[in-house]
């Protein structure tokens, strides 16, 4: 652990809910959930109006809409996610050449990287201040709260104390004092499954968690769980910030303007991904032991499934072969919107004749079917001729109700239009670089 606070944490506020009311006017100080449009759709992000109501990540968009029904439920736009991300890590990258993201919404920074006279905790408390100011600037409003402190674990736990829009340091010494009457919840890796291991021992809280030897917890937990557990318990972490993370995996996937339901197109998609994460492991000199499908369902479930080797390969044919076993054992018939295929377990040698002779594979025609003409999903950006930019509030019986205002405008009015109205279209964003 550092003798100085100086690894900070920042995590955008309910970022996918705030930047869609940062662009939608009439939604700002409304409940806003992004995801859980589908009948089996889950929750992305809620805004902190939806909290109130006890809506949460992960939530069934049913149970969502039973807590919340006076919610706008929006389908999410990534694009815009990533473009405010962009500019945030700009930020953070201005402050110190060490930025560790962690999602869109969150990175590490170290801050004993950054040109600062001192890491005195007066010091890095203005920084946090100015920088706060400067992610409200930049993305147009949008808050974040910063966590400040010796090492990455204090300063995540840091940045869950004053949410939204707030911040915490940690001066160096006084962590345990932090720690110790906090529940085991918010230690890294406790899960459900843990926590209530840890509840049959009589372990609720870190004070508790630090009385336990570390025989006991490697017994009750495994050896790497367990030592891990020991250290954080008493504020040990010397893991540095990264700002190149090593290539785990390495993957390919699509999406599709159409629901797949053709097994054989689906078989066939699957093995020209596996060909081509083949060419980028061997572009590398990389090969995997593990190979993962993920399969996104027609209600947004997104399903995966793994099978490890003995030994790794960067063969695309011995790829293929495994994603598509991976296949068969889902049920896609309701259709699939997405397939991806990655190679894990990375090393930097093959194993020769993994399968022995590698026979040539059928080529496969890959016809993807035609899109529908178009769709209308909640929150979605559009254009038209007359009235300019909005978004979709709704559609239904070939009908579609947009709101026109953005982000620079009050909030706007309300219009609906035939689905097919050639003066209506879906805003395309312009490519990323």
């Amino acid at each position: 652990m550092r003798s100085t606070a100086s690894v900070l944490h920042l995590d955008l506020d309910a970022f996918f809910a705030a930047v869609e009311q940062r662009d939608k006017p009439s939604l700002r100080g409304k409940p806003v959930i992004v995801g859980g449009t589908g009948g089996r759709g889950v929750v992305s992000t809620a805004s902190y109006e939806a909290r109130r109501y006890g809506v949460g990540s992960a939530m069934s968009g049913r149970e969502a809409r039973a807590r919340c029904p006076h919610a706008a439920f929006l389908s999410g736009r990534f694009h815009a996610y990533r473009a405010t991300s962009k500019l945030v890590m700009e930020v953070l990258r201005d402050l110190s050449p060490l930025v560790e993201p962690l999602s869109l919404d969150e990175a590490f920074v170290d801050l004993a990287a950054a040109d600062l006279p001192d890491l005195e905790v007066a010091t890095v408390t203005e920084v946090g201040e100015r920088l706060r100011a400067r992610v409200h600037e930049v993305t147009g409003g949008l808050t974040a709260t910063v966590g400040i402190a010796s090492s990455k674990f204090l300063a995540k736990v840091a940045s869950e104390l004053d949410k939204p829009d707030g911040m915490t340091v940690v001066p160096p010494g006084t962590e345990l004092d932090l720690l110790r009457p906090m529940n085991v919840h918010v230690i890294p890796g406790v899960g459900p499954a843990t926590a209530e291991r840890l509840r049959r021992a009589g372990i609720h809280t870190i004070a508790e968690l630090e009385l336990v030897t570390e025989d006991e917890l490697v017994r009750l937990l495994g050896q790497a769980h367990g030592h891990g557990l020991w250290q954080l318990a008493r504020a040990q972490d010397s893991r540095p910030v990264v700002a190149e993370r090593e290539a785990k995996s390495v993957s390919v996937e699509g999406t599709y303007d159409s629901d797949l339901t053709d097994r054989r197109l689906m078989e066939g998609l699957l093995t020209r991904q596996a060909r081509e994460v083949g060419t980028r492991l061997r572009k590398n000199g990389l090969s995997g032991r593990t190979v993962t499908i993920k399969v996104r369902l027609h209600d947004f479930t997104t399903l995966s499934r793994s099978s490890t080797l003995s030994s790794p390969t960067d063969e695309g044919g011995t790829i293929g072969r495994i994603a598509r076993s991976l296949l068969a054992d889902l049920d896609t018939t309701g259709g699939v919107r997405l397939l991806g295929v990655g190679v894990s377990g990375l090393a930097d040698w093959v194993q020769e004749d993994l399968f022995g002779e590698t026979a040539a594979e059928e080529e496969v025609e890959v016809v993807l079917p035609e899109p529908p003409r178009r769709t209308w999903p909640p929150g979605a950006d559009v254009v038209h001729d007359e009235l300019g930019p909005g978004w979709v509030w709704g559609s239904g019986a070939g009908v579609v109700t947009v709101r026109f205002e953005t982000a620079d405008t009050p909030p706007g009015p309300v219009r609906s239009f035939r689905v097919d109205d050639p003066a209506l279209r879906r805003f395309e964003p312009p490519p990323e670089d």
